[in-house]
Formats: C-alpha cells, sequence, structure tokens
C-alpha cells in the first residue's frame, strides 16, 4: 500500500477543531445466538467519530465491520454499551426514533446497488428526497457523481460503476451528515472502483459529510483521515493519515 506517514492517534485533523463528535460508542458488544452457540461480532468497542472525517474501517471478512457499521446506522442495536449521535442515544431509541433518525441523518452506500430497475437514474436518486427536510436537486446530485449524461437511462443500461455513482447520489440527494459505505467497491473492477473511490471523496471534500468506509482492501486506507482496524470484534489500531492520498495515487 502506498500512504503518506501516519501516526497513531485517536482523533483526526477535523477533531483538532475542537468540534464534537458526531458518534460517542462507548463498550460497545454485540452478540448473536445461533442455537447453543454465542457469536461475539464485537467487544467492548470504544470510538469517537468527528465532523467531516473521511474514516476507514479495515479489517478481513467476518472481523465485525458491517456489524459495527449497521449498529452506526441505526439498522442494529448492540447487545450492550452506549452508542450516541449527537445529543441522540440511539440505544435507548424506539424502532420509529431509529427509522427518523436514519431517513434524516444517514445516507448508506452498499456494495450492491439496490437501484429499482423500473426507474430512470434521476426518478431512484429523487426517491429519497420526498421526506427529505432540505434535500438536494436530484440533478444537482448526479451532477456531483458526473452521471448528468446518464440521468434519464435505466440501471440495465448502465454499467457497474455508473449504478454504484447513481447510488452515491440517491444517498447523498437527502444531505445526510453521515455517509455509510459498505463495500462499496466490492463488485467494481480495478478502474471503476477508483473512480467510485473519487466521487465519495470528493463528496466528502465538496459536502463535509462525514464518511464512513468499510473495505477489506488495506490500499483504501490511504485515503483516509483515520484508519480504524478490527479484528475479531475488537479495534486494535487506529491511526491517522499525515497526509491523505487520492484515488489516483494508490494501487492494490
Amino acid at each position: 500500500m502506498q500512504s503518506g506517514p501516519s501516526s497513531t492517534d485517536s482523533r483526526s485533523g477535523p477533531a483538532e477543531t475542537g468540534a464534537g463528535a458526531v458518534f460517542r460508542l462507548r463498550k460497545v458488544c454485540k452478540v448473536y445466538r445461533m442455537g447453543e452457540a454465542e457469536i461475539h461480532a464485537l467487544r467492548d468497542v470504544d470510538l469517537d467519530l468527528f465532523p467531516g472525517e473521511f474514516v476507514v474501517l479495515l479489517g478481513a471478512s467476518g472481523s465485525g465491520k458491517s456489524t459495527l457499521l449497521n449498529i452506526l446506522g441505526g439498522l442494529d442495536r448492540p447487545t450492550s454499551g452506549a452508542v450516541h449521535y449527537r445529543d441522540h442515544d440511539l440505544t435507548a431509541a424506539s424502532a420509529a426514533e431509529l427509522t427518523r433518525f436514519r431517513r434524516e441523518h444517514v445516507g448508506f452506500v452498499f456494495q450492491f446497488y439496490n437501484l429499482v430497475p423500473s426507474l430512470t437514474a434521476r426518478e431512484n436518486t429523487v426517491l429519497v428526497t420526498e421526506d427529505a427536510d432540505s434535500p438536494m436537486d436530484a440533478g444537482e446530485a448526479l451532477a456531483l457523481v458526473d452521471m448528468s449524461e446518464r440521468r434519464d437511462h435505466y440501471p440495465a443500461q448502465l454499467s457497474g460503476g455508473e449504478q454504484q455513482r447513481v447510488a452515491i447520489a440517491r444517498a447523498v440527494a437527502k444531505r445526510p451528515e453521515v455517509l455509510l459505505c459498505d463495500e462499496p467497491t466490492g463488485a467494481l473492477d480495478y478502474p471503476t472502483g477508483k473512480r467510485v473511490l473519487a466521487v465519495l471523496q470528493r463528496v466528502n471534500q465538496e459536502l463535509g459529510t462525514t464518511t464512513v468506509v468499510i473495505t477489506h482492501n488495506a490500499a483504501i486506507a490511504a485515503l483516509a483521515d483515520r484508519v480504524i482496524r478490527i479484528s475479531s470484534g475488537r479495534i486494535v489500531d487506529i491511526q491517522r493519515n499525515a497526509r491523505k492520498l487520492t484515488p489516483e495515487d494508490i494501487a492494490w
């Protein structure tokens, strides 16, 4: 992996301005029960995430990355511990409150694009803006991901990378404070994956959206403000990149 100098640190550039944490996780554990067996997906996770950060959660398959992302996004609850989003206690929130949290504050990008096949790129993007307080115009969101010329095309008429860029436009069109990305390049080839990463970096820089990308690809870590390594459900290392690279600078 090519990267700039790194140092071990629990906070990154945006945190050094004194801004408060967007997320605060304390002693978070997640246990899944399968018959008599218990699977410990997360073990005593302490983590702060700060406004405007680009964070990479790095770990092997089964390390707990997706479980942590799902808890951050209000898609799952911890078995024990505390999760706060600003002044909201997500562990005490009702199902309806978690739905509202996701709708108002979080955008999701997954490995598979989940576009509605019968809707155009523009129509897919409009979907998430209907309940948003101050949404971005769908055309503006598609321009941000360089998909203006394909706005009237259906998913079947788009390449995998183009579909993923539409999925990103859909996620950011409601102007979320947080963008959570689960292996966003996992289904893409090398050049297409780098282009999608460039889009995510652009969204983070231009909109100031706190962006969390989970991946098993160590090369992507060089793009981040902070790199959080997870193994067997535990955070085993947090590093701050002294110099962030662009997708054009990395290789895998």
